[in-house]
């Protein structure tokens, strides 16, 4: 199994779509890209700690690959807003993938320049691609939120 960290506004949104990836074995949200240590909801909120709402993916590589994961995570948001998606505004919302070794920076950075040259957006990507900190799981309640409530489609 291997694991990746990806930024896409909400996490409760990006967790439900890449939870119905074939080949994610488990998802996890959390925040991550901050300072503090073992943020609240509420701190993150409160945009003092420098994280945002992410998702750790753990997936099987024969099933599906980091590319593959890139390619959902572009077409599950906007990567051109900073620090916004949809009506969730602030730093905590930003697009942005953390990379956890020197492969997946790579793939990235390339996979960022592709969509840039696709012309699919007028504005340019803003998608920050940075070293992976430490991941702070949240609070239970957020774990798989929107599946809990029924709910089997993402917020935007």
């Amino acid at each position: 199994m291997e694991k990746a960290i990806f930024a896409a506004g909400c996490f409760w949104g990006v967790e439900l779509n890449f939870s119905k990836v074939n080949g994610v074995v488990e998802t996890l949200v959390g925040y991550t890209g901050g300072d503090t240590k073992d943020p609240s909801y509420q701190e993150v909120c409160g945009k003092t700690t420098g994280h945002a709402e992410a998702i750790e993916i753990t997936f099987n590589p024969e099933l599906v690959t980091y590319d593959e994961l890139l390619e959902k995570l572009w077409e599950f948001h906007d990567p051109t807003t900073l620090n916004r998606q949809g009506p969730d505004v602030g730093t905590q919302y930003r697009s942005a993938i953390f990379y956890l070794n020197e492969d997946q920076r790579i793939k990235a950075e390339a996979s960022k320049e592709k969509l840039e040259q696709s012309n699919k957006y007028k504005n340019p990507v803003v998608t920050e691609i940075s070293p992976a900190s430490k991941f702070w799981p949240a609070e239970e309640y957020h774990q798989k939120y929107l599946a809990k409530k029924g709910i089997d489609i993402a917020c935007h």
